[in-house]
């Protein structure tokens, strides 16, 4: 008579419901870190394109012409600058209105304004800091660059770290799983330990019994991290589609492309449970 695998682990266990809930849950955050990390590099290439595009010029006037007139004269100069797609001078109430939220109503009325042009920079071939500021230098145009390096850097930075963080989460959470497997696999086998000693005096190889439990707890991680990244994927749909939050959208800048993530992970819930249980018990059997 054949052993079938239900013999001797049975499909339906009550006592592994706790179990299954326990990697779902594990393999939902899983796939929502994945889902962050996906969202916080693109809204982070985002930025640093729009960084990168721009650039400041402040303006300081010399002789006798106004602030204005010197921001005037410098745009129309960086104008003409090779890899420059555009410059304007920004006018005085768009600076207030830059500055209103920083400071307030009370303090800009006695505080100077800035003289500031706006360079927009060709995307392919964008001017460099040095030919804009040799291209002032020779108008005799007394102006300060900036090219928003240090926001760049921070934002990279940043970037960085999220993703150093949603992976080292991620490898948390596959350690965490596998020590869930684990000693469900050791209870599984203890539980059983009189039907294994039969099937061993019957003749049966470690290698039959381990992969009774390797089937067994990769089947069961794999409908439990199917349910927990579609529960990722739901929460993501949503987000999406309602637009609940704005700023959120603007941070986390979810794509429905980022759902094909979620694919292989029921696939690597179950490899790691089958490769748990496997190593478990021939570990087990072998001590015995």
């Amino acid at each position: 008579m054949t052993l079938k695998r239900k013999d001797l682990l049975p499909i339906q266990d009550t006592r592994e419901v706790s179990l299954r809930y326990v990697i779902a849950v594990l393999f939902f955050l899983a796939s929502m870190a994945f889902l962050i990390v996906l969202a916080s590099n693109r809204a982070a290439t985002g930025w640093s394109r729009e960084i990168r595009s721009e650039v400041t010029v402040q303006v300081r006037p010399t002789g006798l012409e106004t602030g204005s007139v010197a921001a005037a004269r410098a745009a129309e100069v960086l104008a003409g600058v090779a890899g420059v797609k555009e410059a304007a001078a920004i006018e005085p109430e768009r600076a207030k209105e830059l500055i209103k939220p920083w400071l307030g109503d009370a303090v800009l009325e006695d505080l100077p304004l800035p003289n500031l042009v706006e360079v927009r920079l060709d995307d392919k071939k964008p001017a460099t800091t040095a030919a804009l500021s040799e291209a002032l230098a020779e108008k005799e145009i007394d102006a300060t660059i900036d090219d928003h390096s240090t926001w760049l850097e921070d934002i990279e930075k940043s970037a960085l770290i999220i993703r150093l963080i949603s992976i080292s989460i991620f490898l948390l959470i596959a350690s965490a799983a596998a020590a869930v497997v684990g000693f469900a696999t050791r209870a599984g086998l203890t539980a059983r330990a009189n039907i294994v000693e039969v099937l061993s005096l019957c003749g049966a190889t470690d290698l039959f019994i381990a992969r009774r439990f390797q089937y067994r707890f990769a089947r069961m991680a794999g409908l439990s991290g199917l349910f927990g990244a579609g529960a990722a994927g739901v929460i993501m749909a949503v987000i999406k589609v309602t637009g609940a939050s704005q700023s959120f959208l603007l941070a986390l800048p979810f794509s429905w492309v980022d759902l094909l993530v979620l694919i292989p992970c029921p696939l690597l819930a179950a490899v790691i449970a089958a490769y748990t249980a496997r190593t478990v018990t021939l570990r087990m059997l072998g001590e015995s």
